[in-house]
């Protein structure tokens, strides 16, 4: 089995880019991770995900675990067979789910216990639970369990919260084993609190991992106050480890991310936005339920090289999302998706040659411009 690796190209300022390999592929730096929530991007075809230049998908152990089973994936030849997806997957710890949608949960040290938000089934799930599922549904990057508070909390609440996914953090590792081809992410917590932050990313050192997650950011906290927490939190980890800020983000989120060190991304905005007419393009964001668009035979960006642009009008494209037709979704998603790979694409290429601050401010600038003007 060809054993996993991190290896960085080049670095302009913080912003860093490399490739993680693989023996399944490799994953270029930074990375925008579409999510499979359910073992699907939605409204995708995998082949079409890959085409719009991902390499790596997201799938969720929650949901996966109630609905169709890890169990059951893992009879059907795995994930990766079970979706038709062959290249790298990294499949979070279902910690966050759990937490944010089960209900009559109940945490204690051993993990949690709660109720499915599908059937009302009980379940349970702990670290050595997590790792389990993980290993039948065959991911190549592992989380380990964790919990994730909700911001604002206080201090007390988050390093209570820390020290619990520390200590979680050990028995996944443990559990984990020796798994060539696999790799095992720890991930750092700690709030808005620079010191626990700190204490937490001593504690996975001290554990070690293949590579670092940036956690409990994106719950709330807003923009300005995630961009303080990254100003230290990505130097507080190791520099020849991938560090993967969880559950970001728009387009300026992420730009700013990768300006503060972060390498990997994941969100569902792309696809979920696609589905109700919010479209991302270098101008901007544009609504294609607004009237302005009903008689505009322009495409949604004309810079852009994706099957949607390429082939339709604002003007269809307005009219089969107001008729609620599958196809609407199935192009917005697929436009939005290839913006944000684009968008990874044009970092990595201006990190690589020391001008990301210029293309920084060249994105920034031209999203201030707006849409095109209506017809």
């Amino acid at each position: 089995m060809t054993q996993t690796s991190f290896t960085l190209h080049a670095s302009d300022g913080r912003a860093r880019t490399g490739v993680i390999s693989t023996p399944r592929g490799d994953i270029r730096t930074p990375a925008f991770m579409p999510v499979g929530t359910a073992a699907t991007v939605k409204a995708m075809l995998p082949e079409s995900v890959r085409e719009t230049g991902a390499d790596i998908l997201l799938g969720n152990t929650y949901h996966l675990m109630l609905r169709p089973t890890a169990e059951r994936i893992d009879r059907l030849g795995g994930l990766h067979v079970f979706m038709n997806w062959q290249r790298p997957i990294l499949t979070d710890s279902g910690g966050f789910q759990v937490m944010s949608l089960a209900s009559l949960r109940k945490l204690t040290e051993q993990g949690v216990s709660f109720k499915s938000h599908i059937d009302g089934s009980k379940h349970m799930l702990s670290p050595e639970r997590s790792m389990e599922i993980q290993r039948l549904l065959g991911s190549d990057i592992v989380m380990c369990f964790d919990e994730c508070p909700a911001l604002p909390a206080d201090r007390d609440r988050i390093a209570e919260s820390m020290e619990l996914s520390m200590r979680w953090a050990a028995r996944s590792k443990a559990v984990f084993g020796d798994r060539p081809g696999h790799m095992l992410f720890g991930i750092q917590q700690g709030g808005l609190e620079q010191d626990l932050r700190q204490h937490s990313a001593e504690a996975l050192r001290e554990i070690g991992f293949d590579g670092y997650a940036i956690g409990g950011l994106a719950v709330g906290e807003g923009q300005e106050a995630m961009f303080g927490c990254l100003d230290f939190a990505p130097g507080q980890l190791p520099e020849d480890r991938p560090r993967y800020l969880m559950g970001v983000g728009k387009p300026d989120d992420i730009v700013g991310a990768v300006a503060r060190g972060v390498d990997m991304m994941d969100c569902v905005l792309p696809s979920r936005s696609g589905r109700t007419g919010q479209v991302f393009t270098r101008l901007g964001q544009l609504n294609i339920k607004n009237a302005r668009h009903q008689d505009d035979p322009r495409p949604l960006d004309e810079s852009c090289g994706c099957p949607t642009c390429r082939n339709y009008s604002r003007a269809y494209l307005h009219h089969v999302f107001r008729s609620q037709e599958i196809i609407s979704s199935m192009l917005l998603t697929w436009h939005n998706l290839h913006y944000y790979q684009e968008l990874m694409d044009g970092m990595r290429t201006a990190i690589a040659k020391g001008g990301f601050a210029q293309w920084a401010s060249e994105f920034h600038a031209q999203r201030a411009q707006g849409d095109i003007d209506p017809l």
